[in-house]
């Protein structure tokens, strides 16, 4: 059973629509770009994402948030510990996010 991972980001007041663009684009990226440690393949199963566009105003701020799927635990772990791409990536993006959310969750594990 797979790992559902979802990402939520709201960006600073001064970040540019470029710079939203580019962050999102990157993030989608990672699907393709997150390669196995001994596979040397895409891992990540799935991943999408796009602007918010909820009318029930409880989002907190969050505006962009995207949906990344792992086949088991040991991908999940490696792609947020380990994977130089993915930490990368976190890195890279303190200058444009202002807040960021995750949560996880297994699919119909309650």
């Amino acid at each position: 059973m797979g790992i559902v991972h979802i990402v939520m980001f709201e960006f600073k007041e001064e970040a540019t629509a470029g710079e939203i663009a580019d962050t999102c684009n990157r993030m989608l990226a990672l699907k393709d770009q997150c390669l196995h440690p001994t596979t040397k393949t895409p891992y990540v199963k799935s991943g999408i994402g796009g602007k918010q566009n909820s009318p029930e105003g409880i989002t907190g701020g969050m505006t962009h948030i995207f949906v990344v799927e792992f086949a088991n635990e040991e991908d999940r772990t490696y792609y947020l510990e380990k994977d130089p791409v993915h930490l990368a990536f976190v890195k890279s993006i303190g200058g444009v996010v202002k807040k960021a959310q995750v949560v996880d969750f297994t699919p119909g594990v309650f």
